[in-house]
């Protein structure tokens, strides 16, 4: 695995690369000016063996707080269900300042900035690509990654350089990737589990799969 130089898994401030990701940053700092309003970093140590990846920031989640999954009800089932595995210690409060320790888990997303109507486009999956490839070369002891929805699912596929058509979407399918295993999982969206497509259950047994693979 190749080592990535320090910080080329994170995007600059103000990134610049996906204008139109660019501009709505601006809006949103004169709408929301106490908002984070910038690429949002990974949560978790760069030591842990099981990555999760999730789609975009939310608008009034992490986009808000500058925490992926924090703020928004999509964190609410990540976390508990984190912490009903043992993966996180603490309080889930919706806010960075929490306390929530997250035990060999790292949590990213395929695209660091948050995106108009929670809809990235391609060219920006693609460009943000880049970070995510950096972010996986920086972990030296990753076993495991967890996608969360197909958009996530296949610009991971792209980033591990495999093929979409060997390696397609489907909620608790799992492959292997070299030394990586490869596990996915429907997105933890209000929309998924308030129409029926994702419950509780089904979510843990995604999460817990992939805690085996990564040996935690």
């Amino acid at each position: 695995m190749i080592k990535a130089a320090a910080h080329d898994y994170q995007p600059p401030p103000d990134c610049p690369r996906c204008p139109r990701l660019a501009d709505f940053r601006h809006r949103n700092r004169i709408c929301f000016p106490e908002f984070f309003n910038d690429p949002v970093p990974s949560f978790g140590s760069l030591d842990a063996r099981l990555l999760i990846v999730g789609l975009a920031p939310g608008l009034k989640g992490a986009n808000k707080t500058g925490r992926p999954f924090t703020g928004d009800y999509a964190g609410e089932l990540l976390y508990g269900a984190l912490r009903r595995l043992g993966l996180a210690a603490g309080d889930y409060r919706a806010r960075p300042d929490d306390g929530l320790i997250l035990n060999g888990v790292r949590i990213s997303n395929a695209v660091r900035c948050v995106p108009p109507g929670n809809k990235p486009l391609p060219d920006e999956i693609n460009a943000c690509r880049t970070f995510l490839v950096a972010e996986i070369a920086a972990m030296p002891n990753l076993a495991a990654i967890l996608t969360l929805g197909q958009i996530a699912h296949q610009s991971v596929v792209t980033a591990l350089k495999l093929k979409r058509k060997d390696h397609a979407f489907a909620h608790g399918a799992q492959y292997r990737a070299a030394n990586l295993a490869l596990i996915a999982s429907y997105h933890c969206s209000r929309y998924n589990t308030s129409t029926g497509v994702l419950t509780a259950a089904m979510f843990d047994s995604a999460l817990g799969a992939a805690k085996t693979a990564a040996g935690l």
